[in-house]
């Protein structure tokens, strides 16, 4: 009876969100075969710590995203037998029409034939003309060598794209004596682009020794890929790259670029994943289309000055893939969050691994950054809402901020700073890496202490520092786990990253920050600095938990405006 009553709870929401009736019942039928499997399963996940508006499975182990016909589609690593990594990878599959709220399908891949029989891996989803969504994937085979496949919907009328049909042709690409390729280091297609010649062109994460490829495919059809002769970038001594991405941004404004699109006005970023870090690092640069080679403006992802190549993100976020949304004309960024738990504790959840917050991505005024924000969307879920103007936070203030729920808010504050002619200097010794800056060299500094306990036994900071350095200015925002929870067994980590282009003398310091049970995504410098944390309290949870403003440094700062909303839940799988 609950079931069928839930079910029912479910349509009335459908409607209201202005779902079809006869794409409702679609979905209560998806919905319903899996109550009914769901009701044979005898673990009871513990949602203490469980988001309530960031994307992720029902239940266990959490590719590729794209609107269609109205509709966005996500497709998700998941491991449908734990919450841990396995053999057993399918694609999951969920729809939104708003990228807030999920609904859950059947899976679209599961391994099934002998060149996916361990896993069908990350891959991307390409629209060709016609509005047909191609999806490539890497399979694992028996012998653990990795290939790329295609998989088509079966039926292109069907909006929701349930069921995928993988070529009999399988698999189109695929590593031989002849090709060199690493066999268990040939993986993540990216989405294809069309080049002026008429040749469809994807790129293909691989490794040769310590050395990190792009290796470069062309197809006139899409159904049969040669490797191109050079590929479109590597780096010696960098590792295996994961979850390739290459596309445009435009140099004028904020519109997102269709992945084929080249001209004077455009620009392109490769971004890789590496293996060795677990970090997605990018470059931005001029694609060569004659050659088929991506240029950076800086140096590439050699290991020995990773620190100087910029991030998507500095604290737990891998695996990122964007899309453009031709309908709002952006480009969007999805990102997954793994956990900061120990593998026993995410089996006792019976979930892990989320998925960030959708970001709008576009290039930054100096045409040097990339700049993230989260799409409009997730402003639908602001509920109650507090503010406060023209506060001065004397160095040592602590100011509790009352009102929201503190464990699901939605923050943005505002800074202005006096006297930076007292601001630390910085020392030309130190290694100007962001992380090592905030774990080692601070020595105070002005923000959000979020998740926080009563006592302040437990909370995450996360906070601005300013040096000084021959009459320039350096912001550093950092995002202190160090004392997020009593458990000890958790990843502690202090996060940090540079707030580039920004100039505390003339200008507020703005933060961003969105929490959510055990998630703290911030946003500094209006989206030029992004730190993602995942924590995990044992006071400091549910109407447990408070919000502060601080000031632990020596300057004098102002906050000039704090807005916060208690934020809803959303409606996800």
């Amino acid at each position: 009876m609950a079931a069928m009553a839930s079910l029912h709870l479910l349509a009335t929401l459908l409607l209201i969100l202005g779902y079809g009736r006869s794409l409702i019942a679609h979905i209560i039928d998806e919905a319903s075969h899996q109550t009914t499997h769901s009701s044979n399963n005898m673990i009871i996940p513990n949602h203490t710590y469980r988001p309530s508006f960031h994307f992720l499975p029902s239940k266990n182990w959490m590719n590729g995203p794209m609107r269609y016909k109205g509709m966005y589609h996500l497709f998700y690593q998941h491991n449908p037998k734990a919450a841990v990594w396995d053999t057993a990878i399918e694609w999951g599959h969920s729809i939104s029409k708003d990228l807030v709220n999920w609904f859950p399908l059947q899976p679209a891949l599961t391994p099934n034939q002998p060149y996916d029989i361990k896993g069908c891996w990350s891959g991307s989803i390409t629209i060709l003309p016609n509005q047909k969504p191609f999806i490539l994937y890497t399979g694992i085979d028996h012998n653990n060598h990795q290939t790329q496949n295609l998989a088509i919907p079966k039926n292109l009328s069907d909006p929701l794209l349930r069921e995928w049909v993988k070529l009999p042709n399988n698999p189109l690409m695929k590593p031989t004596l002849g090709n060199k390729i690493n066999v268990t280091s040939f993986r993540d297609p990216t989405t294809a682009w069309l080049g002026h010649d008429g040749f469809w062109r994807v790129i293909v994460g691989s490794q040769e020794n310590e050395k990190g490829i792009a290796i470069l495919y062309k197809s006139k059809d899409f159904l049969h890929w040669i490797k191109a002769k050079h590929p479109l970038n590597s780096a010696k001594k960098s590792g295996m790259w994961e979850c390739p991405d290459f596309y445009p941004v435009s140099t004028k404004g904020k519109i997102g670029i269709e992945t084929s699109v080249d001209g004077p006005q455009v620009r392109h970023v490769l971004k890789v994943s590496l293996y060795d870090t677990s970090h997605d690092y990018y470059l931005i640069g001029t694609y060569d289309t004659t050659k088929d080679v991506f240029v950076p403006d800086e140096k590439g992802f050699d290991k020995d000055e990773l620190y100087l190549v910029q991030r998507y993100d500095y604290g737990k976020f891998y695996a990122s893939k964007t899309f453009y949304d031709g309908a709002k004309k952006r480009r969007v960024l999805w990102g997954w969050i793994n956990e900061s738990s120990v593998q026993q504790d995410d089996e006792k959840k019976a979930w892990s691994g989320i998925q960030a917050i959708p970001r709008t991505v576009w290039l930054d005024e100096s045409g040097k950054q990339l700049i993230q924000w989260p799409i409009a969307e997730i402003e639908k879920l602001r509920g109650h809402h507090v503010k406060l103007h023209s506060k001065v936070l004397k160095p040592g203030t602590l100011l509790q901020v009352s009102g929201v729920t503190a464990a699901q808010a939605d923050v943005e504050i505002s800074f202005q700073v006096s006297k930076l002619e007292n601001a630390q200097e910085l020392n030309p010794s130190w290694k100007l890496d962001p992380q090592i800056l905030c774990s080692q060299k601070a020595k105070g500094g002005f923000g959000l202490l979020v998740l926080a306990s009563k006592g302040m036994q437990e909370y995450t900071s996360v906070f601005f520092m300013i040096f000084k350095t021959n009459k320039k200015y350096v912001v550093v925002m950092c995002s202190d786990q160090s004392r997020s929870s009593l458990n000890h067994k958790n990843d502690l980590t202090t996060y940090g990253a540079f707030v580039n282009n920004v100039d505390p003398a003339h200008e507020e310091l703005s933060l961003r920050i969105l929490i959510d049970q055990s998630v703290v995504e911030s946003f500094g410098g209006k989206g030029k600095a992004c730190i993602t944390s995942r924590v995990y309290p044992t006071l400091a949870i549910n109407d447990k938990a408070h919000l502060h403003a601080f000031n632990n440094g020596t300057l004098h700062v102002k906050i000039t405006r704090l807005s916060a909303w208690s934020m809803k839940k959303a409606k996800v799988n």
